[in-house]
């Protein structure tokens, strides 16, 4: 079962890692937009280059605040710490929505961290 954790550790910091990147790169993206609309004739591009702005750094927000729990709970559950495991059954299930790889990704980790054996792992090492 310590095996299973780990990987599952593995996967919650790698999600999170994912976000990261895209609360990073998002802005640049959409800022690469604006400027190009910004840069246009058209009497409402200032308008949509600000609204392409503003989204950016509204997504990089959202994103950022979803990776944290993520790389947190995954660190959590590398440890073997009790309420990480109660973390992972919640992001796990909200995960489950990603259809289709946040669903198998939802469904394997919910089968595993609710599973008896993980639970008396996770006793133990607190």
């Amino acid at each position: 079962m310590a095996t299973h954790v780990k990987i599952i550790a593995a996967l919650f910091i790698l999600v999170g890692a994912v976000l990261l990147l895209g609360a990073f790169f998002t802005p640049l993206l959409l800022g690469v937009l604006a400027t190009i609309v910004g840069a246009s004739e058209d009497r409402d591009a200032a308008v949509g280059a600000a609204v392409l702005g503003l989204t950016g750094v509204v997504a990089s927000v959202v994103l950022f605040v979803l990776a944290v729990p993520y790389v947190v709970c995954g660190w959590g559950l590398l440890k073997l710490k009790n309420w990480a495991r109660v973390v992972g059954i919640i992001l796990s299930a909200l995960a489950l929505m990603s259809f289709p790889l946040g669903t198998i990704f939802g469904v394997y980790a919910l089968v595993i961290l609710f599973k008896k054996e993980t639970e008396a792992l996770f006793a133990t090492n607190n």
